[in-house]
């Protein structure tokens, strides 16, 4: 897994005898109602979460239920990613037409019914369908989610609001990990993935009766809507922007390597390659997880305080990201050791907050009636790169007798494309980024003191 903001900051500025406070229109307050209604719309993509990561930890197990190999599992996180990136640019253009509130609430119908088809599918097939109507609902979350913290909170701590969503999600992955993964094996699957599917129709309700899409005087401006054409207008003026192309990149090449460890491939590489329990390779997932929320909230931090630092920290993450893996998969000996996989995966950690680091590229560059579309094409950019590489190493995997080292090598394929990308978009978009920072300064209403 794109954000929504206002396109507006406050600031204080003097002229000639007086200052002035200066103020963009529709600047929301932020504060204590805006941290209770955001909450709202976080419960439930932590629930997505949830669900989304459930089969990380059940990757074995579903192989002995269904009698399937390598590929076909891969490609139960495959349709479902399928289904997630394809659902980004669509789910973009409700969340600016319909709002937050309705395509939440959608979201929530359609993940928790196919978390219950998972929970109780007798075959293959209709477990493939589920966790694609999984990935329908799921899609419908983060973008809905950043456009809600836009909406709620001042432009000026969208960074740190976006990373915190982040946050909350891996936080939901934690739960797949400790909690899903001891009652798959305590009360078994059907339990397990039926019960967890209560949390869908908590939240759900919390969403009807409190969730509000914005505070009262900020409502955006209305936008007129003339179908195909607007939708074609909406989509060419996202990608036109350098910023949106470089957001969607930067989420590509710095998402994926931990999606994949944590979706499907990092238990089975752990024990079945390198050798650990059950029990231990858990212990490494939940540091990935661990290591992602403590990493948030510094890169939140960061971003928030010196936006020059958005491009360094995500090439830096890719850069670590690969040097690991490269130590992991050609270390010498039979196993890696025990340090080398805890300092990979406390590395992996810091994937998912600098993929978020995309949308602060995306956010400047497009304006608020925007912001849910530009969101979705950024968001594709990681899941797009998770889904090629989940295939890949599947694949792999069958043609080489499940040999991890070269299945794993099309990790740094994905990387190369990436950072080439990246480093191509990166002049442009600063560029455009000033010009449109000058512009909004020209536009700029002074209000006395």
């Amino acid at each position: 897994m794109s954000s929504s903001s206002s396109s507006a900051s406050s600031s204080s500025s003097s002229s000639s005898s007086s200052s002035a406070r200066v103020t963009l229109p529709g600047d929301p307050p932020g504060g204590r109602r805006a941290v209770a209604v955001w909450s709202i719309g976080v419960a439930v993509y932590f629930v997505a979460v949830i669900f989304r990561t459930s089969l990380g930890v059940a990757g074995l197990d579903a192989v002995d239920r269904f009698h399937v190999n390598a590929s076909a599992l891969s490609t139960f996180s495959i349709l479902q990613l399928l289904v997630y990136a394809g659902m980004q640019i669509p789910v973009g253009l409700l969340v600016d037409r319909l709002g937050t509130k309705k395509v939440l609430g959608l979201g929530v119908v359609l993940f928790t019914i196919g978390q219950l088809g998972f929970a109780f599918s007798p075959s293959y097939g209709m477990a493939l369908a589920s966790r694609a109507l999984l990935g329908c609902g799921d899609a419908m979350t983060f973008i809905s989610v950043l456009r809600l913290g836009g909406r709620w909170f001042p432009a000026r701590r969208g960074p740190l609001v976006a990373q915190l969503a982040g946050l909350v999600g891996m936080a939901g992955n934690l739960v797949s990990t400790l909690v899903l993964a001891r009652l798959l094996h305590g009360v078994g699957w059907t339990a397990a993935f039926g019960g967890s599917a209560v949390a869908g129709a908590v939240v759900f309700v919390l969403l009807l009766l409190f969730l509000k899409d914005h505070p009262e005087g900020h409502e955006p401006e209305p936008v007129p809507h003339q179908g195909a054409a607007y939708v074609r207008r909406q989509i060419a003026a996202s990608w036109r922007e350098p910023g949106t192309r470089l957001g969607l990149w930067v989420h590509f090449t710095t998402q994926f390597p931990a999606m994949v460890f944590l979706l499907l491939w990092g238990l089975p590489f752990l024990v079945e390659d390198q050798g650990l329990g059950r029990a231990t390779a858990g212990e490494l997932l939940t540091l990935v997880v661990l290591s992602n929320m403590v990493i948030g909230l510094v890169y939140g931090q960061i971003v928030a305080r010196r936006h020059e630092a958005r491009l360094p920290l995500a090439l830096g993450t890719v850069g670590a990201t690969a040097l690991l893996w490269a130590a992991t998969l050609a270390y010498p000996g039979a196993h890696a050791p025990m340090w080398l996989l805890i300092v990979l995966c406390a590395v992996l950690g810091a994937c998912g907050p600098a993929s978020m680091i995309g949308f602060d590229f995306a956010r400047p560059a497009n304006p608020p009636e925007r912001q849910g579309t530009a969101s979705g094409i950024t968001n594709m950019g990681g899941f797009v790169a998770s889904m090629t590489t989940l295939f890949a190493v599947g694949v792999l995997l069958d043609a080489t007798g499940d040999d991890y080292t070269v299945a794993f090598s099309a990790v740094f394929v994905l990387q190369a494309l990436g950072v080439s990308q990246i480093l191509r978009l990166r002049r442009r978009a600063a560029r455009r980024e000033r010009e449109r920072l000058v512009a909004s300064r020209v536009e700029t209403v002074h209000v006395p003191a």
